[in-house]
C-alpha cells in the first residue's frame, strides 16, 4: 500500500527518504504547483545521513490528485493540519489511516472531528533532522517513534515496514502520556531559548526558571490525570537541555527564521488546559505573556 506524506519538512523528508530506500511506495502531496514544479526541478528528495547524501526520486503530486489515500503521514505543522487533511479529504478512502506527526497538543482532536470516519494514530518522535536546503534534510540524531491510538489499543497490520525501513518505532496503548510528557518537555524548554536568545544549553545558566516551571507544569499534568508524564520531570528536563546543549529548538529557529511559530498547541495549550482546571500556575502563564509580548514586538503571530 502507497504511503501518502503531506508535509515536505525535516520529519516528513526523512520518513519518506527511509520509506523510499527500502522499496516502500512512497508519494509526496506538495501544496501548490510552484513547489511541485521547484521539487521536480530539484530531482527528488535528498538525505544526508553520516556525512553521505543520497537523492531519491520519490513521485510527487498535488492535492487535488485524483488516485486515493489509504495510508497519510500527516507531518505539517500543527497550525496547519487541519486545513491540510481538508484538501485532501476527498481522497481518503474508506477506513484510511492517518499518522499525525504534529508537535504539542490539540491538532490531533482537531483533525480527528474533522474525519470521523478515518482511523488517527498518534506519533510521538524524538527523532533530530534538520533542512539545510529545500527538498534536503540531514538525520541529526537517533531517537524514537511512539505510536498509538487512544480509542483503539489494536496496532495497525503495517508496523513491519517501519521495520523494513529502518525507521524506529514503538506501539504504545498509553500515547496521550508521552504526547504530554513531550508537551511539558516543549514547555519547559522551548520558550525560555527564545527569550534568552540562546542554544538548549544555554538554559543550565537559568535553573531556578527551568525549575520553576517543571514544578507547575508537573501539577497540570497531575491535575490533568497524567501523573506518569509527570515523573521525574524536572530531571529529564535538565538531561535534555545537556543532550542537547548545542542545538537550538525548533521554536528558536521559527523566530529566528521569521517564522510561525507553534505557541498555540504548546504553551497556549497548556495554559487553556489549566484555565479548564481552575489551576493557579503564575509563572507559566507569565512565560506564555512574555513570549507573546517577544513574538508581536517582531511581528510574528501570536496564535
Amino acid at each position: 500500500m502507497t504511503w501518502h506524506v503531506l508535509g515536505a519538512g525535516s520529519l516528513g523528508s526523512l520518513w519518506a527518504t527511509r520509506l523510499a530506500r527500502a522499496g516502500l511506495p512512497v508519494r509526496l502531496i506538495l501544496r501548490n504547483p510552484q513547489r511541485l514544479a521547484a521539487y521536480r526541478q530539484a530531482g527528488g528528495l535528498t538525505l544526508i545521513e553520516a556525512g553521505q547524501a543520497r537523492q531519491y526520486a520519490v513521485a510527487a503530486e498535488l492535492p487535488q490528485a485524483s488516485t486515493p489515500i489509504h495510508r497519510l503521514l500527516l507531518a505539517c505543522k500543527a497550525y496547519d493540519a487541519q486545513d491540510a487533511v481538508a484538501g485532501i479529504a476527498g481522497r481518503l478512502a474508506p477506513g484510511a489511516e492517518l499518522l499525525l506527526l504534529q508537535n504539542g497538543l490539540g491538532s490531533q482532536d482537531e483533525v480527528a472531528q474533522a474525519l470521523p470516519g478515518q482511523r488517527c494514530l498518534l506519533v510521538s518522535s524524538t527523532e533530530g533532522a534538520f533542512r539545510p536546503a529545500e527538498f534536503q534534510v540531514v538525520f541529526a540524531g537517533n531517537g524514537q517513534n511512539w505510536l498509538g491510538d487512544p480509542s483503539d489499543p489494536r496496532p495497525p497490520t503495517w508496523l513491519d515496514e517501519l521495520q523494513r525501513a529502518g525507521i524506529p518505532h514503538q506501539w504504545t496503548p498509553d500515547i496521550l502520556t508521552r504526547l504530554w510528557r513531550k508537551l511539558a518537555l516543549n514547555c519547559a524548554i522551548n520558550p525560555l531559548t527564545v527569550l534568552h536568545d540562546c542554544r538548549n544549553g544555554g538554559l543550565a545558566e537559568h535553573p531556578a526558571e527551568v525549575a520553576t516551571l517543571c514544578a507547575e507544569l508537573g501539577e497540570l499534568l497531575q491535575r490533568c490525570g497524567q501523573p506518569a508524564a509527570a515523573d521525574n520531570l524536572h530531571e529529564e528536563v535538565q538531561r535534555v537541555i545537556h543532550a542537547t546543549a548545542a542545538n537550538y529548538s525548533s521554536m528558536h529557529q521559527d523566530v529566528a527564521l521569521g517564522r510561525r511559530t507553534e505557541i498555540s498547541y504548546l504553551l497556549g495549550y497548556a495554559c487553556a488546559a489549566a484555565q479548564r482546571h481552575q489551576l493557579h500556575l503564575p509563572h507559566l502563564l507569565q512565560l506564555q505573556q512574555r513570549l507573546l509580548g517577544h513574538l508581536q514586538a517582531r511581528g510574528l503571530p501570536v496564535n
